[in-house]
């Protein structure tokens, strides 16, 4: 069984790795971690060569965000590891849009199921019924477990 976890460090998240810890797997399982970041809105590629202090900014902004990244992976996959030290755990930061990044992922690893927290980060991202959950729910070709966290709204 492959299972593919998205995490981005928020109590939805964590509540979608507390539902793998609560999950009797088989020991053949294994599991994906990812953490997708996004760049920023007002830089593209094509700012990139106009100004020295722009790519800087955005070679600054990878850093950071992969940094983060790791450490968001690194800790969920800790709490895996603390329930059960015998899975199979791999993880990946990678850029682009969450949604895409992380059905991409799960098509080319084959994953059997994705699993997801019910919002993301973010203030907007509450508006919405976790935008990234309800496209990987209609769009994934594998199952998709959404996690909430009881505790939130």
């Amino acid at each position: 069984m492959k299972i593919l976890l998205a995490v981005d460090g928020s109590d939805f998240s964590k509540a979608a790795v507390d539902e793998i810890n609560k999950m009797m797997l088989p020991s053949y399982a294994e599991i994906c971690i990812i953490n997708v970041y996004e760049f920023p809105a007002m830089i593209g590629p094509e700012l990139m060569t106009t100004s020295g202090s722009l790519n800087n900014y955005f070679e600054e902004y990878i850093s950071g965000a992969k940094k983060i990244g790791n450490k968001i992976v690194s800790e969920a996959s800790d709490v895996l590891k603390s329930k059960n030290e015998a899975l199979a755990i791999t993880t990946i930061v990678v850029s682009g849009l969450p949604k895409s990044a992380i059905l991409e992922k799960a098509g080319d690893w084959k994953a059997d199921l994705i699993v997801v927290g019910s919002q993301g980060q973010g203030a907007f991202s509450r508006f919405l019924l976790g935008s990234v959950s309800q496209y990987l729910a209609t769009h994934a070709k594998c199952s998709v477990l959404i996690a909430r966290d009881k505790d939130e709204g």
